[in-house]
């Protein structure tokens, strides 16, 4: 058993607290992590706040990671001692229909226990002042070890900085693969993205490789235009300047609508907005952004019959351990930008200080 540091989510709407929490060694087909470093995502904000109806406390969050394998459980081909890792919240079993089914990349093996909170033998290997503490996505990066199931684990070039290849563990990967593997971009196109934080930024990036010939970000904060212009926004607009609704005007830009537009915010007016912004015919609008639970989606049914089409995506598409070591290979051939995302850098400790920056919009 390693003792360590992690940020315990006690209950909800609570700040995390730094506790020491003993970590158990990993049983059959599980893996050790030592986490070097963690980003901080709206998702784990999301659970803590309490609306997360899957949520589970007191629990470990934290689903962004990078880190060393420090032992395996009996049974583990895939990964030794000393690779470097980076966890994954959606895992590849390689054996399940979805993981066969070249269409999705959401496999089901541990679907069920992963969202209770524990490992998929139906317990947790983290306590701490002798309670049991809950897993979170398969992860609990906010740990200075956590535990994951071999198959929520991808080995990554050891080379790789891991406190900027951790961001490939969701955002980055997300918004990029939204537009190269869900909407499938082409050359000359037209594409709106709404909401221009880590996951617009990425959704931009992905535009940009993929040669959209013009690229609209969308959002109220209009200190995030200059970023987002870096990562290959040609225009940025906020809805708030306009009197007539935010899709009208986007219609109106482009003769007609874009080609593909990119919800990254997770509100589901949003989402009818993005979809009505779609050209007529062949307008492809993507759901990138995760909205609250028991929310619902609507529009009128006349956009679809007129050849409008709307899709989701989740960790954008990619077979996550085939897909995250070429991602981090990308990377480091700069074929995509990492270190351009990270805006702070902190120690642990201030893994607070982190969810105020985020919550602030810095």
């Amino acid at each position: 058993v390693i003792k360590c540091k992690a940020a315990v989510a006690w209950e909800a709407g609570k700040p995390l607290s730094i506790e020491e929490v003993e970590v158990a060694p990993p049983k059959a087909h599980e893996v050790r992590i030592k986490i070097v470093a963690t980003a901080v995502c709206h998702t784990d904000a999301y659970t803590l706040s309490g609306a997360d109806p899957e949520g589970c406390f007191p629990v470990i969050l934290g689903h962004e990671g990078a880190g060393i394998v420090e032992s395996v459980g009996e049974g583990v081909t895939k990964v030794k001692k000393g690779d470097t890792v980076i966890p994954l919240y959606i895992p590849q079993c390689g054996e399940c229909k979805f993981c066969k089914n070249p269409k999705t990349n959401l496999c089901q093996k541990i679907r069920i226990t992963q969202g209770k909170g524990v490992m998929p033998d139906g317990t947790s290997r983290f306590t701490c002042k002798g309670k049991q503490i809950y897993h979170f996505m398969g992860t609990s990066t906010f740990s200075e070890y956590t535990v994951v199931a071999d198959i929520s684990v991808a080995k990554i070039d050891a080379a790789a900085p891991l406190d900027k290849v951790c961001l490939l563990g969701c955002g980055i990967s997300t918004g990029y693969g939204a537009v190269v593997n869900t909407a499938k971009v082409e050359p000359g196109s037209t594409c709106a993205v709404f909401g221009l934080g880590g996951v617009g930024l990425a959704v931009i990036m992905g535009c940009k490789i993929a040669g959209a010939s013009r690229i609209i970000g969308i959002d109220v904060k209009k200190d995030k235009y200059a970023k987002a212009k870096e990562f290959g926004a040609t225009e940025c607009i906020s809805p708030q300047d306009f009197t007539k609704p935010i899709q009208e005007v986007l219609v109106e830009m482009t003769d007609g609508g874009v080609d593909y537009s990119f919800e990254c915010i997770g509100n589901v007016g949003v989402m009818r907005a993005a979809l009505e912004a779609c050209h007529k015919g062949w307008g492809v609008s993507v759901i990138v952004g995760v909205a609250a639970a028991g929310q619902e989606i609507s529009t009128r049914p006349f956009q679809l019959v007129t050849g409008r089409t709307w899709k989701g995506t989740a960790f954008g598409g990619w077979k996550s351990v085939d897909s995250v070591p070429k991602l981090v290979t990308d990377y480091m051939a700069r074929k995509i930008k990492v270190d351009e995302f990270v805006t702070h850098t902190l120690p642990f400790d201030k893994i607070n200080e982190a969810f105020e920056l985020m919550h602030s919009g810095k």
